[in-house]
């Protein structure tokens, strides 16, 4: 009799509630994935894309920095590359991607 009535229950518990359960169920995912997309996803495709219309826009005289660290200044500019002069008479060959700061011809240094 005990194990009837726990059968009963269970297959109660089991039964499906309905589309509106299903909805309950998923809209606190679908809430974090919106305030995902807002706070990080969004202004990081912006930054991506700020940055990439600044590496494009590199021109003879800017100073730039790369990925490694190397700090110089552009002497020519060319589709896939540019190449800095990183001391007096040295001069090497990056690749734009590479480039993560573009100063700007007349940027004053911060300890002045």
């Amino acid at each position: 009799m005990t194990t009837s009535i726990l059968a009963t229950i269970l297959a109660a518990a089991a039964a499906p509630g309905g589309g509106g359960a299903f909805f309950m169920q998923i809209a606190p995912l679908l809430f974090v994935f919106v305030i995902f997309y807002f706070l990080m996803i969004r202004p990081q495709q912006r930054r991506m894309k700020q940055h990439a219309a600044t590496i494009a826009a590199v021109q003879k005289g800017d100073e730039v920095v790369t990925a490694g660290g190397i700090r110089g200044k552009v002497t020519k500019v060319s589709d896939e590359e540019v190449e800095v002069e990183i001391a007096a008479g040295t001069k090497v060959r990056i690749v734009k991607s590479t480039l993560t700061h573009v100063l700007s011809k007349n940027a004053k240094p911060a300890n002045d």
